[in-house]
Order: C-alpha cells, then structure tokens, then sequence
C-alpha cells in the first residue's frame, strides 16, 4: 500500500482557523506569523489518530483565499515561506503528511497576470491566459471577482505545473485541486503527468461536487475525487430515517471503488456543518461509522470532533459560521464536545487497525425499515468490518454473517451464532472478526 492508502486528513482553512484579516493586509504591511500556531495543533492532530494535515488556501490572495493574487508567496495575513517551511518540517518530524490547497480554475482581479491584460489588453503578454467575455472576461460561476484562467492556453499550464513544482520541492505531499470539476479533464492530465515525472509520489485530490466522478480520476490524471454523493447521502438518509438513499449511494460508492479510492467527509469548509445538518443529535455517530468503515480516503473538518456547529448561507459572508476562528492551541478548546472527539478516536483507532478499508467494496445484508446492515471483507484474509445501524427511534433487527464477532464500537449487540444484531432506539455497532465468512 503506498501513502495515501493510509491517510486519515485533518482539514484547516487557516485564513479562518487562525483568525486572519478579512482582506488582503495593505501593501508593505508586515506579515503576521500565525502560520507557526498551527504547530501547535499537531498533537490533537496525531491524537486524534491522523496523520495528514489538510490545508485550506495558504497563498497570497485578496480574501478568502479563493481569489488568489500570487501561488508562489505565502499569504501575509498567515505570515512567510519559512513559517509555511517550519510548518512542514514539524508536521514531517511527527510522520504528518501536508496537503496544500490549490486554486486553478480563477484568480483575484490583482493577480498580476491578469492586472497587466487589463492595463495592455491584447498586448499583454498575458493576454491569452484569459477569456474574454461580454466587455469583460470569463468568470468562475458568474463572481465578477474571480476571474477564470484559459485552461486552453499552454502557458496557463505551464504556470500550474511551475507552481506545483515549487511547493512539492519544499516538501508538501500533495495538492487539492479547487473546483476541479470546472477545469477540462484533458488541462489536468497535461499537468498532473508532467509534475508526477518530478513528483512521483504526490498526491491529487480533484474538488468534484458533480459529474462522472471516475473520469477526473482516468482521464484527468487526478488520484482522487471528493465523495459528495456519498456526504449528501449520509446526512440526508438520516434525516428522513431512509436507509435506502444511503444504500443506493454505497452501491454507487463500490463502483468508483473499483478505479480508485474516493476522498470521503461529512464536513468540509464549504458546507453547513455536520452537528448543525443533522435532525437527531444520536444520528451524529451513526455518520462517523459510516465514514470511517466504507472505502475512500476520510478526512475530518477542524471542529467536527468536537460537534462544533455552524450553517452556511447564500450569502456574502455566508461560510462565516463554518469557518469560525480557533484558540491558538488546543487547550482552550475546554470540555466542550470532548465524547464526540473520544469517539473520533475510537473510531478512527478502528480504520487505523484494517488499513485494508481504503478500497473495501460494501456488501449490504440487511435493507429495510430503518435499519442497515454491512460488511467489508479483506481480500486473501477472512478479516471483515461489520455496521448495523437504526436509523429511528424504535428497536429493531438486522442481520450479519454468523461469526466470532468482536463488538468494536456502538450501543447495541449481536447473537454470534445467528448473527442477529439488536438495535436499540437509533442505535448502531460495529464489529470486527479475523476469521473467514466462507
């Protein structure tokens, strides 16, 4: 199994986390070195049982950290390149992987590219890596502020392929490509085969909200996509106490198995937080054993552990509440959430044991009412995951292979000899057995 087979990522967006300014500082402006905080987060990081640090944007850019200005300078509201250098270093020297953020899809109005084409026009030298459109230029979703890069332009890739280049030399592991779903697959695959000819360890995690999932991964040359049917289905099944949404989508989920191994989550920067998603609080564990037992590479949203809740809304300033700032270490986070993050641990302690889960296929036994039943099988080995969950509020049954089962997890039981699980009102379990099912 290479490296990424075993990650478990802890994501960041850092402008946020560390309490950056809204907007780029002013030009001149000392850099703020908040960057060497994240530090300190480590040991949570590790305790939690993760070995990645995902990063959110770290470049110069004009706010959020979308709207890049320049890839190859740290953002100064986060402070310099050596902060960023430390930064890898100690993460490297607790067998933490580092995962930077990046955007090339659009850039802010003042990356200087752009800036030059809007003062020279077609004199430019730059004027072909942009499109323009309707008295101005081509846009990423219709935000003015976000200017699309033309992916048909053979200097647009050999910027990208320059950029990943440069930070990969300095020791990062691996790149999430931001709305990777807007980029043309054939732009990915140019630059994704001429940084791994230098780079043949790195990493590529595709940002795919919709679409053939697969296709980024044969045919843009990406390792991997972000799994939101399977988000989407997590939360929404609970919900409607339906466990044939969740179902449905874990059969979905086994086929992109079959070519590669999705990135999964039930949180992230962009979306409304878990905590705050789900109707029924007891419902929380139910989609933590589901993203730490199905196939794919997790990761875990800074403040998901601890239940943290926020709502994104359509709005300017709308990620506000999900991306709020953090103490600058872990002991002020106090007690608060502290069984959702011993659960994590607990949770995450069980994938860490059978590895073999990142390209586990699911088999489902039980589909009904509300209860849901699987298991994941190690290939040669006979070692088998077992999940059973209710999804409401009264006692129910569900079936697992007869087996030697050892209960891992949850508040429920299982009859090893008939394989029966009871499950009490919303409950769930898992449980692991080294012996073959045949």
């Amino acid at each position: 199994m290479s490296w990424p087979d075993h990650a478990i990522w802890w994501h960041v967006h850092p402008l946020s986390f560390l309490g950056a300014e809204p907007d780029a500082l002013p030009a001149g402006a000392p850099a703020r070195h908040r960057l060497p905080a994240l530090a300190d987060w480590l040991d949570h990081l590790v305790g939690l049982g993760c070995n990645g640090l995902a990063l959110g944007p770290v470049f110069a850019a004009e706010t959020h950290g979308y709207d890049t200005t320049d890839h190859f300078r740290v953002d100064p509201r986060l402070g310099t390149e050596a902060d960023l250098a430390d930064l890898v270093d100690r993460a490297a020297s607790r067998g933490v992987r580092v995962l930077l953020d990046g955007v090339f899809n659009h850039v802010g109005r003042s990356f200087a590219p752009f800036a030059d084409v809007a003062r020279h026009g077609t004199a430019s030298p730059y004027a072909d890596w942009f499109v323009p459109e309707g008295g101005d230029f081509r846009t990423f979703e219709g935000h003015r502020h976000l200017v699309a890069l033309n992916h048909a332009s053979p200097a647009v890739a050999d910027h990208v392929v320059e950029v990943l280049g440069h930070w990969l030399d300095r020791g990062v592991d691996g790149w999430r490509l931001d709305a990777a779903y807007a980029v043309p697959r054939p732009f990915w695959r140019t630059v994704t085969d001429r940084v791994r000819a230098r780079h043949p360890g790195v990493w590529f995690s595709g940002e795919v909200i919709h679409g053939d999932y697969a296709a980024y991964v044969a045919e843009g040359g990406l390792d991997t996509v972000t799994q939101y049917e399977l988000w989407k289905a997590i939360w929404s099944s609970l919900n409607d106490r339906n466990p044939h949404e969740l179902a449905w989508a874990l059969e979905r989920h086994n086929a992109m198995i079959d070519t590669f191994a999705p990135q999964t989550f039930v949180g992230n920067h962009d979306v409304t937080r878990l905590a705050s998603r789900l109707e029924e609080p007891r419902h929380l564990a139910h989609a933590l054993a589901v993203l730490f037992t199905v196939g794919g590479t997790p990761s875990i949203y800074a403040g998901d552990e601890r239940a943290r809740e926020g709502v994104k809304e359509d709005r300017v300033g709308g990620d506000d509440a999900v991306r709020p700032a953090f103490p600058r270490s872990p002991s002020g986070l106090g007690a608060e959430g502290l069984p959702v993050q011993r659960l994590h641990q607990t949770l995450v302690g069980a994938r860490r044991r059978h590895p073999w889960l990142v390209r586990a296929r699911t088999r489902i036994h039980t589909l009904g009412g509300t209860a849901l039943s699987y298991t994941l099988a190690a290939p040669g080995s006979g070692s088998t995951v077992a999940v059973a969950l209710n999804f409401g509020p009264a006692p129910v049954t569900a079936g697992i292979p007869a087996a030697a089962w050892t209960p891992v997890a949850g508040d429920s039981s299982v009859d090893s000899a008939t394989g029966v699980v009871s499950l009490s009102p919303t409950g769930w379990f898992i449980a692991t057995t080294p012996e073959s099912l045949h």
